[in-house]
C-alpha cells in the first residue's frame, strides 16, 4: 500500500513521518529527495543556476537556498520556473526508492509529501493521511518555532493550501491539536484499520 501523508507548513506531519519510521515504516521524504536532486553534479543543480543564475550559488559551490528563496517567494513566476525543475526530480528519485522498498519486502511504503496536492501528486499514492490543526494553532506554532513575525508566518501559511481544503480531499485526518500521543494512537488505529504493516 502506498499512502500520501501530508500536512501544512507547522502542523505536525514531520513528527508523524518520525514516528512511523521508528516503528518500521518505509517513509520517503520529499523534502530529503529535493534537498538531494539539488546537490551539485545533478541535472536539476545545473538547470537551476542556468535559471536563476551564478549569484545563488555559495562558495562552497552548494545553492544557497536563502539566496533562491528570496528571488522565489511571493513571485509566482519565478517559483514556477523553479518547480518545473525540482518537482519533476523530486518525483523520480521518490518513485526510485519506492520500487527499491517495494523490492525489498515493504507491505506499506508512505510518501511524506508537504505539497502533495498543491502539485497534483495524488496519482502517485492510494491513500491519503493529512496531518492537520487550526489555523490559529499553526500560525503560533510557526512563529515559535522559526521566530518569524506573525506576517511572515502568515506568508509562509498561504503560500500552501489551507489546511481546511486538504482535510476535505483525505481519506484520513489526523488531529494535531492536542498531545504528540493522542496523535500517535489515531495513528495507530488508522493503520490496523487499514491493515497497513511495514
Amino acid at each position: 500500500m502506498i499512502i500520501g501523508l501530508t500536512g501544512g507548513i507547522a502542523s505536525g506531519k514531520s513528527t508523524i513521518a518520525k514516528w512511523l519510521l521508528e516503528n518500521g515504516y518505509t517513509v520517503i521524504d520529499a523534502d530529503i529527495s529535493a534537498r538531494k536532486v539539488v546537490e551539485p553534479k545533478q541535472e536539476a543543480y545545473r538547470k537551476i543556476i542556468e535559471q536563476f543564475g551564478q549569484q545563488i550559488v555559495a562558495e562552497n559551490g552548494i545553492i544557497d537556498r536563502a539566496q533562491l528563496g528570496a528571488i522565489v517567494f511571493g513571485n509566482e513566476a519565478e517559483r514556477e520556473k523553479l518547480n518545473r525543475i525540482v518537482h519533476p526530480a523530486v518525483r523520480k528519485d521518490m518513485l526510485d526508492q519506492q520500487e527499491k522498498a517495494v523490492k525489498n519486502g515493504a507491505k506499506t511504503v508512505i510518501l511524506d509529501i508537504p505539497l502533495l496536492f498543491e502539485s497534483q501528486l495524488q496519482w502517485m499514492v492510494e491513500k491519503i493521511i493529512v496531518v492537520y490543526i487550526a489555523q490559529e494553532e499553526q500560525l503560533k506554532r510557526l512563529m515559535l518555532r522559526n521566530d518569524y513575525t506573525e506576517a511572515e508566518a502568515l506568508a509562509r501559511i498561504s503560500s500552501q493550501l489551507p489546511l481546511e481544503e486538504k482535510r476535505k480531499q483525505a481519506d484520513a485526518v489526523i488531529d494535531n491539536t492536542g498531545s504528540i500521543e493522542q496523535s500517535v494512537q489515531q495513528m495507530k488505529a488508522l493503520l490496523k484499520e487499514w491493515q497497513a504493516t511495514p
